[in-house]
């Protein structure tokens, strides 16, 4: 494989989101340390899997939004490797397929490892389909969920309530309710992250068809939405430490609010999608360095 191909298929991965299944399972993984067990192969298993999912999303996106045309020189996102040129529709499926057999062999290991009842096999197998479809059809189909206004969800639920709660599990080998609170924050953030990508490409995708929940609601209601999701992530976090009594060191993640604020106030105050370029990044580092100090108060308590 040439240095150009590497490159045009690291691209396609998007790297600078694979930040987000890092933050959903370190999330996951610290409380079940602190409150039951903790096993670093299954952690590193069910980290792999996240990756390869995340993966599998940005490709079926690279594929989906060319297909229909979204994917144009309107778009003011970075372009994408089939849009380029790079790569043909036919690769990129043959890429996505490649990713889905990846994803079925290392999540066999990780709930095979994690399990030995027939229910809990079943089921995670079962999430895991799930898991693989939502990644697809999220722009690929006759009806995309993400053309119908229901990224944010799907979103939630995969970064947020499966990804934390679904790797406290797998650790755990239970599930106690107050790890819903850490799973909310976490998946409230990695929307923040989507919202920001729609937010930019607004008009764009208005106009191909593809709503949005921000298109559904306009751009002034989808920056204060952006408002909501990083204070409902923070409090989140704080009622855990709260009801947890951590200590401290379970306060850690206010180390992040600054920036979350600056961030907050850049989205509110911006103008149009040309501006908010660069605030993709930026909610990235909120939503990944706020994980992880959560995280590292959590193991510190």
């Amino acid at each position: 494989m040439s240095s150009s191909t590497l490159k045009t298929w690291l691209d396609a991965a998007r790297p600078k989101t694979l930040p987000l299944a890092v933050a959903c399972i370190l999330c996951g993984s610290a409380v079940a340390a602190q409150t039951a067990t903790f096993s670093i192969s299954l952690t590193l298993l069910a980290l792999i899997t996240a990756l390869l999912l995340q993966i599998l999303s940005n490709l079926a996106n690279d594929y989906g939004d060319a297909v229909k045309g979204t994917d144009n020189e309107a778009r003011l996102g970075p372009k994408r490797a089939i849009q380029q040129g790079l790569v043909t529709p036919h690769t990129m499926k043959k890429a996505m397929a490649l990713n889905v057999c990846l994803i079925i062999g290392v999540g066999a290991a990780l709930v095979l490892s994690a399990f030995d009842n027939a229910t809990d096999i079943v089921s995670f197998m079962g999430l895991g389909i799930l898991a693989i479809l939502a990644a697809i059809c999220y722009t690929v189909g006759n009806k995309p969920y993400g053309y119908q206004g229901l990224g944010d969800l799907s979103v939630l639920i995969f970064f947020g309530w499966l990804g934390v709660a679904g790797t406290y599990y797998l650790q755990a080998g239970t599930l106690d309710s107050v790890i819903l609170l850490p799973a909310t924050a976490c998946g409230l953030l990695a929307v923040g992250v989507l919202n920001i990508n729609n937010l930019r490409d607004i008009d764009n995708d208005s106009v191909c068809g593809k709503y949005t929940l921000v298109v559904r609601m306009g751009p002034r209601w989808g920056r204060t939405y952006h408002q909501v999701l990083l204070i409902a992530a923070f409090t989140c976090f704080a009622l855990f430490a709260l009801l947890e009594k951590s200590g401290i060191t379970g306060w850690l993640f206010l180390l992040s609010l600054p920036l979350a604020i600056k961030h907050g106030r850049a989205v509110w105050l911006s103008k149009d999608g040309e501006s908010l370029r660069p605030m993709m990044g930026d909610m990235v580092k909120v939503a990944l360095l706020t994980n992880v100090l959560f995280a590292a108060g959590i193991l510190l308590h």
